[in-house]
């Protein structure tokens, strides 16, 4: 079956980083971008993150700019966001999720929910205030 699954979740103190993983199956992953997600406490699901088939273009949410990095392993058929000098504003459920179209250059902003489909799970980030 078609899947994600979001790992790597935790509980740090600010200034400390985690790396979150999403490892995908059920489908030819080296052909689709992914984009991150996440939704805090009281709030909706908004964009963090994207990155190209190719992992040639990638982009961040401005509060995330500069302290996360999302790459890829077509190999391993993976997607990680590495996220460095966490805030409790970070604090939410992580997902990723395909984009729709295959080999598309969607990833020219905040990644955008109707550009998106299959949500995983989700893994909880939780940054001690």
């Amino acid at each position: 079956q078609l899947q994600l699954v979001e790992s790597g979740g935790g509980l740090v103190q600010p200034g400390g980083s985690l790396r979150l993983s999403c490892a995908a199956s059920g489908f030819a992953f080296a052909y689709y971008g992914i984009g991150w997600f996440r939704q805090a406490p009281g709030k909706g699901r908004e964009g963090v993150s994207c990155i190209t088939s190719t992992g040639i273009t990638t982009n961040y949410e401005d509060f995330v700019k500069g302290r996360f990095i999302v790459s890829r392993d077509n190999a391993k058929k993976t997607v990680y966001l590495q996220m460095n000098s966490l805030k409790p504003e970070d604090t939410a459920v992580d997902y990723c999720a395909i984009v729709w179209e295959p080999r598309s250059q969607i990833c020219t902003g905040v990644p955008m929910e109707h550009e998106y489909h299959t949500w995983g799970q989700g893994t909880q980030v939780t940054v001690l205030s």
